[in-house]
């Protein structure tokens, strides 16, 4: 049994059709007994079968193969569960017969609490705390609930039965076809579903109310939820039933199963996960409360569920071939997610907003400890870490980035054809860029290979001179190093408008552009003052470093208004980017900074926020001396943004404006503005004592929450006690995420430390612990210590999941020295796991870049008064 320990792929002398499965879960007792018969085809000659199990008891006795092609039943002489590599290895006497046969399996488990495989997850109805059992199975925990071969390219139909207490509901990919009551007990039979993978399989059985619709096709589509909470499905229901008659359009292939049940489970570790026609939600992303549900809360549920509907065709009915093709899937649902949403509700301008999602992977893609987008996976172990940006989001990004290049109608051609010719089978990268090089006769296989088969991304310098444009590419590393990664990159360009946009393929390191064809007669001479934008719109996944030159009239045209939002956004990007790789002083990117002081467009302002943090933190390290400056800078550069919004909503404003009033509030807040803390413990009192008054609506909760928080010590904790009174009494798991997210933006470290033990203690769900880790730069040592501290337990109660990817990257990668990387490598030296070494080195990198940020700040001889005069200066 040896030969087959350690080995990335299941052996493929089995090939499994058809599973007919039977599970009994007892809830209370939390444990379940299931039997399984799987037909197989055998293949070649074997007298061993291998197939995936982990965390099961398998009785001998209860193991059987019955052949099509002899009389007699098989027994198995052993089996061996190998732990480290989840496999079952049964040992026949003799070869079994090639062809058709089936095997059988006994089995039982636990209903475990790690939120994988078959597990329980807690509610409460009417005061009582009851157990549901739900299954999450991607990416390799089917094989927690019942023997099979867990990969997906092993697809088959399922036929499941379920044994559950009779008064419960009891739900599964494909429609109920018979129940049988019998006592407490009930048998439920569900109709045989077509070929599907292993991860795909889902049974949720618990207390539900429902909202139902159906698609023009006649699909019946239903949200179901806790008790009591039905009306909060109603707008998930109504983004799903439209975006299914979208995507039947836009891939020319009808939806493919009879119905599509969306579940809000209260227990959940990812955000949903796209099962085929039973898709599991976490509740935050499920559902919506008119009242109590922010503007974010509203858009996050419309993306959410798009993207997991855009499974049911990219992922389900065409299945990656192997998780080395994850990114296919991920990036894939995301890119179209937006799509279908941009289609919904075009006001909320969510391509612009796609640029938050290029960012994080532009951020993490600069990493030297990043990974290409097809990463090779050899253990089923390696397989979390890569649900990651690059997966997802640099995957959207580079099929952007595609989409733009071959032409929108060419593009939803070639990709229908290939869902066509690949469904209900598995699929590799190369046959989707097969399929679009055919449509388009574009050498798509070649340009995206570049993309997806190396990690990282170009930067792109540009100059002028002689009335030509000189542009180079390098590999961008944050670190501020160059790598030599060369890529085939479609550059834009304009020049002085929007009206003549310039295209062509970078194919080598570096390239000349004559652009005097851009300028009519009248006005050749301008090309000395006119403005220069490359990458138009953001379409390429790529920065951009320009000559001072060119960046000053960058700098013009954005003052004046003269570029669109993607651009004003790309060049605040970039230029932040280039700052914190040390190649772009903190004095040019904060006078760049100052240039966005009347904008009012949301992604921008949104990404100029997060950098203010960020400059913020690193300067504190670098030059506390200028801290009160610097804040009364950031200060100034959000005040009139916030004047025009002020704290409450007008007539007729726009989704974008909801959410916008929120962040520049709670970064007003961050910053100690003290008319925003005065004002926010007003409102906050108010609420206090009527939970329903309009003077604190949901898109502004967070800002006030974490400017109670600001105020809050040891001597003084009565806002911190009456925020987690609100916690305690809020069933709204939005509304808990909101507060928890604020507890730790405090700047007393005792205050931080309570906070991180409340995360840890039983009030949370373990899925929203992550969320009480936003530590304030006070508190990062004091979290540290207690990361330290409780790392025993952390991996006790997420060491089998992702989740625990959030506790490393969240501690450890705001430090900024060097001192703290080795002290961080020295404690995880005896304490990594695979499931953590890659986000340790992007942490541990990420630290180093900090603390080269800082000394390279502490360097820059004229920072102090460009920062007072920028701080002073009358808007």
């Amino acid at each position: 049994m040896e030969q087959f320990k350690g080995q990335p792929r299941l052996p493929k002398f089995a090939i499994p059709k058809r599973y007919d499965i039977r599970l009994k879960p007892d809830l209370s007792a939390c444990k379940f007994a299931g039997f399984v018969s799987v037909e197989l085809d055998i293949v070649a000659d074997t007298r061993f079968i291998v197939l995936n199990a982990a965390e099961l008891s398998i009785n001998l006795g209860s193991v059987s193969f019955s052949s099509d092609n002899s009389p007699k039943v098989f027994e198995a002489l052993k089996l061996e569960l190998v732990e480290e590599d989840e496999i079952l290895v049964l040992d026949f006497a003799e070869t079994l017969p090639l062809g058709l046969g089936v095997l059988a399996i006994g089995f039982e488990g636990v209903l475990n609490d790690k939120m994988k495989g078959f597990y329980r997850s807690k509610y409460e109805l009417h005061g009582e705390k009851k157990n549901m059992a739900v299954t999450q199975f991607e990416p390799a925990d089917a094989r927690r609930c019942f023997p099979c071969w867990d990969e997906p390219a092993c697809k088959a139909t399922f036929k499941i039965t379920l044994d559950v207490p009779s008064e419960l509901l009891a739900l599964s990919n494909m429609p109920v076809i018979e129940e049988k009551v019998n006592g407490p007990l009930k048998t439920v039979s569900y109709q045989e579903s077509p070929i599907m993978s292993t991860y795909l399989v889902a049974i949720v059985v618990g207390l539900f109310d429902y909202v139902e619709d159906y698609t023009s096709d006649g699909i019946k589509v239903r949200v179901y939820c806790q008790v009591g909470k039905a009306n909060q499905g109603k707008f998930a229901l109504s983004v799903a039933v439209r975006t299914l008659d979208l995507y039947k359009d836009y891939f020319a292939v009808p939806y493919s199963l009879p119905k599509l049940d969306m579940v809000a489970i209260p227990d959940f570790a990812a955000g949903a996960m796209e099962n085929y026609g039973l898709v599991t939600y976490r509740e935050t992303t499920l559902l919506y409360d008119e009242q109590h549900s922010a503007a974010t809360n509203k858009q996050r549920v419309a993306t959410v569920v798009a993207h997991e509907l855009a499974h049911q065709w990219f992922g389900n009915l065409v299945t990656m071939e192997w998780w080395t093709h994850l990114w296919l899937n991920e990036g894939f649902a995301t890119w179209v997610s937006y799509l279908a949403t941009d289609s919904l509700f075009p006001e909320w301008k969510i391509w612009t907003q796609f640029l938050d999602e290029s960012t994080d992977s532009l951020r993490l893609d600069g990493l030297a400890e990043s990974h290409p987008i097809e990463v090779e996976i050899n253990h089923a172990a390696e397989i979390d870490e890569i649900f990651d940006a690059i997966s997802y989001k640099k995957g959207a990004s580079v099929i952007r980035m595609l989409q733009s290049y071959l032409g929108a109608e060419c593009f939803q051609r070639s990709l229908a054809s290939y869902i066509k010719k690949h469904a209900c089978s598995n699929a590799k990268t190369e046959e989707l860029w097969a399929a679009l090089e055919e449509g388009s006769g574009e050498p798509v296989n070649k340009l995206m290979n570049t993309w997806t088969k190396q990690k990282g991304y170009p930067v792109v310098s540009v100059r002028v001179k002689d009335q030509k444009l000189e542009f180079e590419q390098s590999q961008f590393f944050s670190s501020g190093s160059h790598g030599d990664g060369q890529w085939i990159v479609p550059i834009t360009f304009c020049c002085g408008s929007y009206d003549k946009k310039k295209s062509f393929l970078l194919q080598t390191k570096s390239k000349t552009h004559d652009i005097k064809e851009f300028l009519s007669d009248s006005n050749k001479s301008s090309i000395a003052h006119s403005w220069i934008k490359l990458n138009v719109d953001q379409t390429g996944f790529y920065r951009v470093k320009y000559d001072e030159d060119l960046a000053a009239r960058l700098h013009y045209a954005i003052e004046n208004k003269y570029l669109t939002a993607t651009d004003r956004f790309g060049i605040l990007d970039d230029s932040f980017a280039l700052c914190m790789a040390c190649q772009l002083p903190l004095t040019s990117l904060l006078t760049l900074m100052g240039a966005y002081r009347e904008e009012l467009e949301y992604t921008v302002l949104s990404n100029l926020i997060s950098i203010t943090y960020k400059v913020g933190r690193i300067a504190a390290d670098a030059r506390p001396e200028l801290m009160d400056d610097i804040n009364l800078f950031f200060v100034n550069l959000f005040q009139y943004t916030a004047e025009k919004l002020g704290w409450d909503a007008k007539q007729g404003e726009s989704h974008l404006d909801a959410m916008l009033r929120g962040e520049i509030l709670t970064a007003l807040a961050m910053l100690g503005h003290e008319e925003t803390l005065a004002e926010a413990s007003r409102r906050f009192h108010a609420f206090l004592n009527d939970r329903n008054t309009p003077i604190l609506p949901p898109d502004i909760r967070k800002a006030a929450y974490v400017a109670v928080m600001q105020k809050v010590n040891s001597s003084n904790r009565a806002g911190l006690e009456s925020l987690l009174r609100v916690y305690r009494e809020t069933d709204l798991s939005q509304e808990k995420t909101r507060i928890l997210g604020s507890l730790a933006s405090c700047p007393d470290q005792g205050i931080v430390l309570e906070v991180l033990n409340f995360a840890l203690s039983s009030e949370v769900r373990s899925q929203d612990a992550v969320f009480g880790l936003a530590v304030s730069k006070e508190g990062r040592e004091v979290a540290w210590t207690w990361l330290k501290d409780n790392w025993d337990l952390i991996v006790k109660t997420y060491g089998s999941g992702f989740l625990i990817t959030c506790f490393v990257s969240a501690i450890v990668s705001p430090f900024a020295s060097f001192e703290k990387a080795k002290e961080v490598e020295e404690f995880f030296a005896s304490r990594a796991k695979a499931s953590i070494a890659r986000t340790l080195k992007q942490s541990l990198e990420r630290v180093r870049i900090n603390a080269n940020w800082i000394q390279s700040i502490e360097k820059e001889k004229n920072l102090g008064e460009a920062v007072q005069e920028l701080a002073y200066r009358k808007h």
